[in-house]
């Protein structure tokens, strides 16, 4: 059993929900990553999201493309997200890790490549964005002989029938897009959130994380009363954005805004 399906089997015994915080490795330079990830366990993260800089994050908007852009500045590469992932679990060994990214860095490595590293490196699952199931057999097999979790997103568009797809080819946990546009974008409506995740749950039995639109403890704590898993991700980048010029304060930072989500998905 993987580290997330262990960690999802387990909260639902206990009747918790996961915090699931996401940053663009790198940002806003390598050497505050690894710092800042621990900073998000002891806010109270139980996954943690690493984005994969990318040089057109397409489903992202300005909030974390500005955070792909800081990162590559200084040239961050899928092979530095690894070695920081590697860096992290010398002290982490619990926390699962989930790369989130873009085909196109996996595609050059070589799947075989690819998911021998992560796995060497730690990593639990990977969610690469433009990567239909359809197209992702090769990629999907490589990180089953691994032992990695593949990841897929569904949107508020996405038809039942399509879900069931997707869900099928997915194991860990599946993340739903709670808005239509990129990150960062519109106003959550949870009720709509509460609806689509009751559909979903018919056409499968994996865990349903929830992000985009999730700003503070009062829409986590709203969220987490329907999902498995909640998704923070813009506002954490803004925060780093806002702390650029002084990055030894990121890491402290990152845990003030995250430890009172974690406070209000427990009252949840």
């Amino acid at each position: 059993m993987s580290r997330l399906s262990a960690l999802f089997q387990s909260f639902k015994t206990r009747g918790r929900k996961a915090l699931i915080p996401y940053i663009v490795a790198g940002d806003p330079e390598p050497g505050v990553t690894v710092a800042a990830m621990h900073a998000l366990v002891a806010g109270g993260a139980d996954i943690i999201e690493l984005g994969v800089p990318f040089s057109d994050p397409m489903a992202d908007g300005p909030t974390i493309t500005l955070g792909h852009e800081r990162a590559l500045k200084h040239g961050t590469s899928l092979h530095d997200v690894l070695a920081m992932v590697a860096e992290f679990r010398s002290r982490d060994a619990a926390t699962p890790v989930v790369l989130m990214g873009y085909l196109n860095p996996v595609e050059i490595t070589g799947y075989v490549a690819f998911a021998d590293a992560a796995a060497a490196a730690g990593v639990d699952g990977v969610l690469t964005v433009d990567l239909p199931p359809e197209e992702a057999e090769g990629l999907s097999a490589e990180l089953a002989r691994v032992g990695i979790d593949p990841i897929y997103l569904l949107a508020p568009t996405t038809t039942l029938a399509r879900a069931a797809r997707i869900t099928a080819a997915a194991s860990g946990y599946v993340y739903y897009v709670s808005l239509k546009g990129v990150t960062g974008a519109a106003t959550l409506d949870v009720e709509a959130v509460s609806r689509r995740i009751a559909e979903l749950r018919s056409v499968t039995q994996l865990p349903i994380g929830v992000g985009f639109g999730i700003k503070d403890a009062t829409s986590a704590a709203a969220v987490a009363r329907h999902a498995d898993g909640v998704v923070v991700g813009s506002v954490l980048v803004q925060c780093i954005g806002d702390h650029a010029v002084t990055p030894a304060s990121i890491p402290d930072a990152l845990t003030r805004i995250l430890a009172p989500m974690r406070a209000a998905i427990d009252q949840a």
